[in-house]
Formats: C-alpha cells, structure tokens, sequence
C-alpha cells in the first residue's frame, strides 16, 4: 500500500504561503483525481486544492485556520492495494470496527507526531515537528534555532544544518538570548483601546487581516518614495466621446479610460525596463514579460489585483476585454488563481472614489506602482503660436510610489513624464 503526500501547490511567485479555510474531505473519505480535498486562501485570492491521485484520505496534517507554507505536506492519501478498494466503507463505523480502529490509530499518531507547540510568533511546519521528535529536540531548544524561511520559520534546511553541527551543547547563548528577549516583546501587553457605550467592535475579516500584513510588510521592505505629474487628456476625453458608442456597437465592450492608461503605461514600461523588476535580496530581476496588474473592487470592499499578462503585446481592443473581464469576474469572485500571479507592475485608479491624487503602497515585490487621480475639468494656460489664453481642459494627476532602493529620482520621474508625454500626443482622429 502506498502513501502519496499532497503538498500545498505554488501558487505564484509572491506567494509563499496559505491559510486553509475548509477540509472538503474527512479521514477515511474515499478521494478520486482531481477531486478538491480543501479550500485555501492568499492574501490575493480563494482556491481549493484537489488530490493527484485516486485514495484514501488517512492524514490530515493541519487544521482550519493554519497557515501552511508552499511545498508544506498537508494530507497522506493511501493508494493502490486490496485495502484502498475496502477502505471506503470505514465511513460505516458499527460494521466495520477494525477499519475504524487503523483510522483512530493513524489519527493518534498523527497527533504524537506534532509535541512541538508553535507560539504566538513561531510556527513549525509538521516535517520540522517530525525531525525534533525523532532527534530527541527539545521545545526549548527548538525555539533558540535561527530560521531562514519567511518570517525568521525554521526550515528543513536549517534543522539539518543545526543538526550536523549539534553538540551536548544547546544553541549559542546569543540566539537564546534574542529568543528569550523577543517572546517578552511579544508577551509585553499592549495599552488596551478604549470603548465607549454604543461603539461598535467589528472583527476584521480575514481578508482584511492578511492585506493588512501585506501592506505593513510592504512599507517596512522598501523605501516608498514619490512622484507626481499633472496630464492634460483633453483629447482623450473628447476621442473617447466620439468612438465609445461605435466601439460598443462593434466590440461589444464598454470603452473606458482604464485600458487607454495602461496601453501607455505598457509602453512606458517598454522603454523604461529597470522600472519592471523585481529586487531579490542584492540581486535585480529584470523582468522579461510586461504583466499589469489592476487594484479591482471585491463585493466585501476589499481591493484584488488581478494581472493582464503580456500587455504591451496587446492593442486597445485586447486590453479593453481584458480589463472588462477581469473587472467582471472580480466583481463576482470569479477570479482564478493564474489571474492574480505573474505581475510585474500594478496600477490603480484612485480617481474612480473622486481621489486627485495618492500615494499608494508598493505590491511586493515590484519596484513600483502608479495610481490614476480623477479626471476633472479645469481652467488651464494654453500656449498657441498666436499667443496664450486661458482655457477649459480636462486635466488629472499621475502618482508614481517606487523602491527607492533600486528606482532613483530620475527614474521615477522620467518614467510618469513619459506616460504623460505619450497621452497629452493622443491623436483626436486615431481610428480603432
């Protein structure tokens, strides 16, 4: 009889771990390929997770509500055998008090293998659980290991490192030390917030709690610096006036000004490369693929970037369908994982809550993002070769957040000028 590990998939390069929200699946449930055994969640978007092959359910290695990290075992599913075939009828528990009897068992072993507790701020994975219990790793002992993973995590890496070095001595003094002095931080009560009679307490949603993380992480990784430019798109508006109606007749999509934003913000991006990379550790990764990504509006509130891949490959048309459909399927919680993953870039409109500008957070781990500020109409300077006059022009904000880490002044400011160069050019007779 074998034993097949479903791991955790990886879900994209920015996504090292998920929270499991739902067991679809109980021990000793009978399992077909590509049937869904849990639900998952990222800070990005819902998932389920579906077996690779036909079995037995016999292992759950992790509750609801845990977080699990990428390449992570989380269920042992037995295949192959007489027993797999007989196996399904341990749901029946009064007929078949031996079946029942193996499940209890493997349950309970399961469980002895977890003597290791995480706290408030260590989580150990089950395969680091297993290697403190069978080399005889103390809670204490475990705790003072430095960890490398996401988080300060100790990995299977480290526990073999820890290991080939491991004397009768524990840990040096100075990691228990940091240890001991990070758990009276952490410990350290905090200045409880005041609630008045009729406020209202209202719990955060996990969403809400893993965006949140997101978004402190993201300040305290890079240097958000910013700039802003102001963009005449009087042509623009009054081109998209002329064609919208006839390009809805024949697409059958609604024009607006989003898809025109980002075909510029494509090129820009073309000309400009350093500003489509990512930083990992001392090294640049220049990107190869221009991958938008677009902050788009969930039902509960919450904002999702799903990504339109290969946008400067696409003309107009293209990227009015792919933002029409992936605005669409956000609206409707329809979004796939591979919609949200790959993004080399992201935009965002703060122009659509009546925003003229913004200084939004930095999506790890790009370099950079820009936001679109609201389109309004203003009096403006208008220089002609017969003099200059005051005029009407429909004018807006560009706000540009990047790493200055890896993205100096210059940079980031040619960038937007750039943008704003190519719409302030848009030819009012362009034909679609």
């Amino acid at each position: 009889m074998a034993r097949f590990e479903l791991k955790l998939p990886k879900m994209g390069e920015s996504v090292a771990e998920a929270t499991i929200t739902s067991w679809l699946k109980e021990v000793g449930d009978t399992i077909e390929a590509d049937e869904a055994v849990l639900e998952i969640a990222t800070d990005k978007v819902d998932s389920e997770v579906p077996s690779e092959v036909d079995g037995i359910l016999v292992e759950r290695l992790f509750e609801v509500d845990d977080v699990v990290q990428v390449g992570d075992t989380i269920a042992i599913i037995e295949t192959e055998g007489a027993d797999v075939a007989a196996a399904p009828v341990v749901k029946n528990a009064a007929s078949q008090p031996e079946a029942v009897k193996v499940v209890e068992q493997t349950i309970e072993t399961a469980k002895a293998t977890v003597a290791i507790e995480n706290s408030e701020d260590r989580f150990y994975s089950p395969l680091v659980k297993n290697m403190a219990k069978e080399e005889a790793i103390s809670q204490a002992e475990l705790d003072a290991i430095s960890g490398t993973g996401k988080d300060g995590r100790v990995t299977k890496n480290d526990m073999l490192s820890y290991l080939k070095n491991r004397t009768s001595q524990p840990v040096a003094a100075v990691n228990s030390q940091k240890t001991e002095a990070k758990k009276a931080a952490v410990s350290k009560p905090k200045a409880p917030i005041a609630i008045a009679q009729g406020d209202e307490v209202i719990e955060m949603s996990r969403m809400g709690k893993l965006i949140a993380h997101h978004m402190v992480e993201s300040v305290q990784t890079s240097a958000h610096v910013q700039s802003f430019i102001e963009v005449d798109v009087t042509n623009i508006w009054n081109w998209r006036k002329k064609v919208k109606a006839a390009f809805g007749k024949r697409e059958g999509e609604n024009l607006t000004f989003t898809p025109i934003f980002m075909e510029a913000i494509a090129r820009a991006l073309r000309e400009h490369p350093m500003m489509n990379i990512s930083l990992n550790g001392d090294t640049i990764v220049k990107k190869k693929n221009i991958n938008l990504g677009m902050a788009a509006a969930l039902p509960d509130g919450n904002l999702i970037v799903p990504v339109i891949k290969n946008a400067d490959q696409l003309n107009l048309v293209g990227i009015t369908k792919a933002v029409n459909d992936l605005a669409k399927r956000a609206r409707e919680n329809k979004l796939k994982p591979d919609d949200i993953q790959g993004g080399t870039y992201t935009v965002t409109n703060v122009g659509t809550f009546g925003s003229i500008m913004g200084t939004p957070i930095i999506n790890q781990p790009q370099v950079g993002i820009l936001a679109l500020g609201a389109i309004r109409k203003v009096p403006a300077v208008i220089e002609t070769p017969d003099g200059d006059f005051i005029g009407i022009r429909y004018k807006m904000f560009l706000s540009h957040s990047y790493d200055h880490r890896v993205v100096n002044g210059a940079l980031g400011g040619q960038f937007i000028k750039t943008i704003k160069d190519d719409l302030e050019s848009w030819d009012i007779n362009r034909e679609i």
